[in-house]
C-alpha cells in the first residue's frame, strides 16, 4: 500500500516552525527566571568582612548618610541620660538632665531612639562601655509607662543585641536568647538589609566576627536605638 502523506511540505514545515517557536520562548522563559534568581541571590549576599561592608557602594552610601545624620534628639532621649560630642555619645547619668517634657520621650526606661531612619542596606558601629542594649526598632513603639511595649526587645516592635562585659545575648518579643560568642571588643557593627529581612551583629577589633543574625519581615522603617544601664555609655561612630 502507497504511503500517503496527510499533511503537504508547506503545512509540516509550519508545524515545525510553530514548535521551535514555542521552544524558543520557553527557553527564554526559563533562562530569565535562573537571571532572576542569581540576581535576587546576589544582591541579599551579606558582605563577609569590615572591607567588604565598607567598599559595598549601596551599604557606604547608606552607611555615610546615617553616619552623618544619626544624632540622638534631646526631645526623645530619657531624663537619666546625657547627650555629648554632637549627641553622638550617650551616657547614663544619676541625676536627670533639663530636657523638656516631650510624648516622643522614653519617660521611664534610660532608651533613646536615633531621628534617621535606616534604609535599604546599612552598616553602623557603636562603641560601648558597661551594659547596653544595641536595638532597631519600629518608631511606633511605646514610649510612655513601665510596661513591657517600651523596652527594647520585649515586644514585636524592636530587637535587640544585650553587651555585658563577659556575654552577648539577642532579645526579640520577649525571647532572649544567649549568644555563644564571647566579648572580645567594645566596638560593635551592625548591619540591616531590609528588603532581605536581615539584622546581623558583629564584633568589630583588627578583624570582623560574626555574633548573630536574625532573619525576619521588616514592615515598617527601622531607626537605631539604645538602652544605657547604670554606669555605661555609648557612642555612634564613624566606621570609614
Amino acid at each position: 500500500m502507497p504511503f500517503i502523506s496527510l499533511f503537504s511540505f508547506d503545512d509540516m514545515r509550519k508545524s515545525v516552525c510553530q514548535l521551535r517557536d514555542k521552544l524558543e520562548d520557553f527557553c527564554k522563559e526559563e533562562l530569565k527566571k535562573i537571571s532572576d534568581r542569581v540576581t535576587s541571590t546576589s544582591t541579599n549576599i551579606v558582605p563577609s568582612t569590615r572591607n567588604d561592608f565598607l567598599q559595598c557602594k549601596s551599604v557606604r552610601k547608606q552607611a555615610e548618610k546615617l553616619t552623618e545624620c544619626v544624632h540622638v534628639l534631646p526631645v526623645e532621649v530619657n531624663k537619666r541620660l546625657r547627650l555629648s560630642e554632637n549627641n553622638r555619645v550617650i551616657t547614663f547619668t544619676d541625676t536627670d538632665q533639663s530636657y523638656p517634657d516631650h510624648p516622643d520621650r522614653f519617660d521611664v526606661y534610660e532608651q533613646v531612639l536615633c531621628r534617621e531612619s535606616v534604609c535599604g542596606r546599612c552598616y553602623w558601629e557603636i562603641e560601648c562601655s558597661g551594659d547596653v542594649e544595641i536595638s532597631v526598632s519600629y518608631k511606633s513603639i511605646s514610649r510612655k509607662g513601665r510596661g513591657v511595649e517600651c523596652l527594647f526587645g520585649f515586644n514585636d516592635q524592636s530587637w535587640s543585641l544585650i553587651c555585658a562585659p563577659d556575654r552577648y545575648s539577642f532579645k526579640h518579643n520577649n525571647i532572649d536568647t544567649d549568644l555563644p560568642v564571647k566579648p572580645v571588643s567594645n566596638r560593635i557593627g551592625v548591619y540591616v538589609d531590609e528588603s532581605a529581612g536581615t539584622l546581623s551583629f558583629y564584633s568589630v577589633s583588627d578583624t570582623m566576627r560574626h555574633i548573630c543574625t536574625f532573619q525576619t519581615t521588616f514592615t515598617q522603617m527601622l531607626y537605631a536605638g539604645f538602652t544605657v544601664s547604670i554606669g555605661s555609655s555609648v557612642k555612634l561612630c564613624h566606621p570609614f
